[in-house]
């Protein structure tokens, strides 16, 4: 990287960090730490949940697969827009319409004292084990990719994140989310540009792609790919529909902000499936060798991206694809770092530790959790670091299917099956935990092979991924699904406490969130899209500098189209909020 991309990625750090500032006026309460006092507008919330989904292994996992194997990634993320989608459609305004501060106090609503318990206690081991492979990932393919030290780039990354986090809370959270959707989505839609032009156009990339990998007949002919593109849909269904995610939605302002919410990361998705993807099957074309270009990678092909950037990008340019890979890592980890803080303070400090604590206790208690997470993901990414072999793909699908299905799976039934008992959301879990274990050691690919007849020999390594990954999501989904429709038969045992407060759920997950009516705050729409609006223009004012940078005409152009994007939104922001509220 030349000193111009090193500048920029700099400016991207200290402009992160003083979103936290700015926004850390915007905290009074508890509320507004963990879930921004419910005043969030929707195009802000919608921007933070789309990117609380997405992180840098797109551009090094799922890069890879893309590299190798073709369209078939795409159904993770065609699964991710259709499941915001149905958000849109019926569970985002409804989890807002929960009124609750974290997603354990949804669940408690649900399910009961015991399962708020025991789902705590599940989610902040494994939220911080979902953040330190996000941190790992992203830390092994800087150093390899791009020459930066591996621990260095897990430290300096983990603790920007945490200031945030700590700073500002939610409200620099999701302010900050949102403004790195509108960095990544210009960078890489140049990054697809360029790289079709360097393959000699989108007719020459189409002629020159291995007939693999954009050949959909391979549903039918490869063995278990239908298998698992329907296995994927049903797990990304479950994974953006559930009460442990509720809290993406808890900011909004209210029922019709949440499913315009909703709308907006739906689309953003449908919008990204190309635009991501492109460039490393490009890469297929221009480097069939990346074992040559990557020695020191332990996967070579999870520097796809990143080598058609090289061979495309102006000067300058490869700082804010980095900058985008950075902001799709700390977009997931802030949020969630925030969020697990959240859980512990709302649903076991406070509940079970000092029921009579003050608010001013309850906020100080955040931050320190806040600081004890965010050093246990560092901390956590540097081990991963240390071991051999894994490769990134399977290991962040494996613990999605293996380890967080079965904790969602109750979590999205309980929503449409509610008179069961409160002993259902955590035994299903248990029961899924159980079927993973059993799944991974005896439904194996040499099980499939003599049950269905297949000459082992011709499955390769893709498709033996597909049978392992497919079949755990179908044993889970079947067999949990089958064990919480059994204990609806154990209801009527329930006290008369829990079956009235499955009915004040029922009640309250129906009605619409008026913000009028139901906040006694006085919203700050107008705040939020002034601050927003001129944090955006500055950054998108230096962003289209860098087209001075001497290039050739294309890579000007590219600087101005994503400096430019970022900007106009910026305005446009600037020119909604009306000029009574000039920002703190």
């Amino acid at each position: 990287m030349t000193p111009y991309d090193h500048a920029v990625i700099a400016f991207y750090f200290v402009f992160m960090l003083a979103i936290s500032w700015v926004f850390r006026r915007f905290i009074r309460n508890v509320s507004d730490y963990f879930r921004s006092g419910g005043q969030v507008l929707w195009w802000m919330a919608g921007g933070s949940a789309f990117m609380v989904s997405f992180s840098a292994w797109t551009f090094t996992g799922a890069a890879s697969r893309a590299y190798g194997d073709g369209w078939p990634i795409m159904v993770i993320y065609l699964a991710n827009a259709l499941g915001f989608l149905m958000n849109a459609v019926y569970f985002g305004p409804r989890f807002r319409q929960l009124r609750v501060i974290t997603s354990m106090q949804a669940v408690r609503m649900r399910f009961g004292r015991v399962n708020e318990q025991f789902f705590t206690w599940l989610t902040l081991p494994l939220g911080t084990m979902y953040a330190g492979i996000w941190l790992y990932g992203l830390g092994v393919f800087s150093s390899a990719a791009f020459g930066l030290d591996v621990t260095t780039t897990i430290v300096v990354t983990g603790v920007t994140v945490l200031v945030i986090s700590l700073v500002g809370g939610s409200w620099a959270v999701i302010a900050s989310d949102f403004i790195q959707v509108l960095i990544l989505m210009p960078i890489t839609i140049v990054a697809t540009v360029l790289a079709l032009s360097q393959v000699g156009g989108t007719a020459a990339f189409v002629e020159r792609l291995s007939d693999t990998h954009l050949d959909f007949g391979r549903l039918l002919s490869d063995e278990f790919l239908l298998f698992w593109c329907v296995a994927i849909v049903i797990k990304q269904f479950i994974s953006t529909n559930n009460l442990s995610d509720a809290s993406r939605y808890l900011c909004v302002k209210d029922s019709r902000h949440a499913r315009k919410a909703a709308l907006l990361a739906a689309a953003l998705f449908f919008g990204g499936i190309f635009i991501w993807f492109t460039p490393p099957m490009a890469a297929s074309i221009v480097h069939p060798d990346l074992g040559s270009v990557f020695p020191t990678l332990k996967n070579p092909a999870e520097g796809s991206f990143f080598a058609i950037a090289v061979a495309t990008f102006p000067a300058g340019m490869l700082g804010l694809l980095v900058s985008g890979i950075f902001a799709a890592t700390m977009s997931s980890m802030d949020s969630g770092l925030n969020k697990n803080a959240g859980i512990f303070v709302k649903n076991f400090y406070q509940p079970v530790l000092r029921p009579g604590a003050s608010d001013r206790e309850l906020l100080l208690t955040g931050k320190a959790t806040t600081i004890t997470l965010g050093i246990g993901i560092i901390l956590l990414a540097q081990s991963y670091s240390r071991l051999q072999g894994l490769s990134l793909f399977q290991l962040m699908l494996d613990f999605g299917i293996l380890v967080a299905l079965p904790q969602t799976l109750p979590l999205l039934l309980g929503i449409f099956i509610r008179r069961t008992p409160s002993w259902s959301g955590w035994s299903t879990v248990l029961v899924g935990f159980v079927v993973s274990w059993t799944t991974r050691n005896h439904l194996t690919l040499a099980w499939a092979m003599e049950t269905f007849g297949l000459d082992a020999g011709a499955v390769n390594s893709w498709e033996k991924q597909n049978w392992d990954q497919g079949a755990a999501v179908f044993a889970n989904v079947a067999i949990c699904t089958s064990w919480f429709l059994f204990t609806r038969f154990f209801y009527s045992r329930e006290p008369e406490a829990y079956r009235n407060s499955i009915e004040t759920f029922s009640e309250r997950i129906e009605k619409p969130v008026d913000y009028a009516v139901d906040e006694t705050d006085a919203p700050n729409d107008d705040r939020q899209s002034w601050l927003i609006g001129w944090l955006c223009v500055p950054y998108g004012a230096v962003v289209m500098l860098l087209a001075l940078i001497p290039n050739p005409m294309a890579g000007r152009i590219g600087f101005l189209f994503a400096g430019g994007v970022v900007a106009c939104v910026g305005w446009a922001l600037v020119r909604q909020a009306r000029p009574r509220e000039p920002g703190p």
